[in-house]
């Protein structure tokens, strides 16, 4: 069986279990002729558990026009946010701090994201993860 080839790559965020084909999910995918409800479906149907955090996919468009994808971990910031119990980050991050979490936290979100991070052990995760929060104005405490 000859390779299929690959016409785009798309990266998208979206709710879990809440893909419909309005935008963003259209506009990504429409612009490809993929059969934009067949992914939304495949989408909430992987997703389901998850509802009411984003998740990242990343979708392989190939030229005959069908489609796979992978989910990804959700963004940093967001998992911060929740552990912090934040609506928003800090507008002035600098000046501001805005909340914070305990380094239990921040290692609980690394080891959550530690297979989409490019860190070699938990600790550079860890680093990345508390850099993160540092600059959304979220100070790691303890």
């Amino acid at each position: 069986m000859a390779r299929k080839r690959v016409s785009a790559i798309v990266k998208i965020q979206i709710q879990a279990g809440a893909a419909t084909p309005a935008p963003p999910v259209g506009t990504a995918l429409g612009p490809h002729g993929i059969n934009i409800m067949e992914f939304c479906k495949a989408y909430n149907a992987a997703t389901e558990a998850q509802r009411g955090i984003v998740i990242p996919a990343e979708i392989t468009v190939y030229e005959d026009r069908t489609f796979t994808f992978v989910t990804k971990t959700p963004p940093a910031p967001r998992l911060i946010l929740k552990a912090a119990g934040l609506e928003k980050a800090s507008h002035n991050p600098k000046k501001e701090i805005a909340g914070s979490i305990t380094s239990a936290q921040v290692r609980e979100i690394a080891e959550l994201k530690m297979p989409d991070l490019n860190a070699i052990d938990l600790e550079g995760a860890m680093s990345q993860i508390a850099g993160t929060a540092r600059s959304m104005g979220i100070e790691v405490v303890g």
